[in-house]
Parts: C-alpha cells; structure tokens; sequence
C-alpha cells in the first residue's frame, strides 16, 4: 500500500500586515499591464504598426519627434523588422522576439529617452559591448549611428 501524499498548503507570503512594499513603482506597474495588454493583442495579431504609431501619438514634444524618426530609420534600415509594442514602447521584433526598442524619459521619469537593443540583436563585439543608448536629440549624426547600428543588429 502506498502512503498518502500529504496535503499540500499554500506559502504565506513574507510582507507582514501593515508595511508597504519597496517592490515595483507605478509606473513599473503600468509598464508591466501594458504588456500583458500587449501578449493579448499579439495572440489575437493585432496590427504592430497602427499600435506603435498610437504609442508614439501620446508621447510629447521633442519624444514624440525623436520616436517618429526612430520608426523611420529603423523601417528603412532594417524592414524585416516588425513595428510592436513593449511594456507600452515603441519596438522593432523579428520572428516575434524585440530587437530594439524606444522608451520614453516622460513615462518612466528619468532624465532621458533610450534607444535600445535586446539579446536578440546581433551586436556582439569582443567581451563587452553597449545595448542602449540615452537620448537627448537626434542630429544626422546619430541617426546615421542609429541606421549602422539597428542594419548591424539584424544581420
């Protein structure tokens, strides 16, 4: 005869009554619905690019300039990637998985925007490499930097 397992009870969790959790910010916690929101949309395949060009609609000022010709130079310097969003950003994806992305200084309070590469990117260079860069403007210059650097990411 084989001995009962016994029954299984549920952890207690470790923040006692009464304190306040040092766990994620608000908006961390947006960021995180957002993209829940985002994995339902990509199970029911909505359009990418009618979702990123709405997410950098509500950005403001010179943000929403930057993420406009940030969509621009990454369509034409990498078309194979597709426009999605990510935790409410703009971002670029290829077989489903995020490439780069652009996230917002306004959104997250900090003191400037980022334009950045994920695991996925082919940017490999010696031991050590940068995946993300701050933004506070775009001139030709770094948007030719940009272009180099998303065609190098997906080749």
């Amino acid at each position: 005869m084989s001995p009962k397992k016994a029954a299984q009870k549920p952890a207690k969790g470790t923040t006692a009554i009464g304190k306040t959790s040092k766990g994620f910010t608000v908006e961390e916690r947006a960021a995180m619905k957002e993209r829940a929101q985002e994995l339902k949309a990509e199970a029911n395949k909505a359009d990418g690019e009618s979702a990123v060009l709405a997410k950098i609609a509500e950005l403001q000022g010179s943000e929403r300039a930057m993420a406009k010709r940030l969509h621009a130079i990454i369509k034409t310097s990498a078309p194979a990637l597709s426009p999605k969003t990510w935790y409410g950003m703009p971002a670029y994806s290829r077989d489903g998985k995020v490439v780069c992305f652009f996230q917002s200084a306004q959104k997250f309070q900090s003191r400037y925007a980022t334009f950045g590469f994920s695991d996925e990117a082919n940017l490999d260079e010696g031991a050590m490499w940068p995946t993300s860069f701050a933004l506070k403007e775009l001139t030709a210059a770094e948007e030719a930097k940009i272009g180099a650097l998303v065609k190098k990411a997906v080749s």
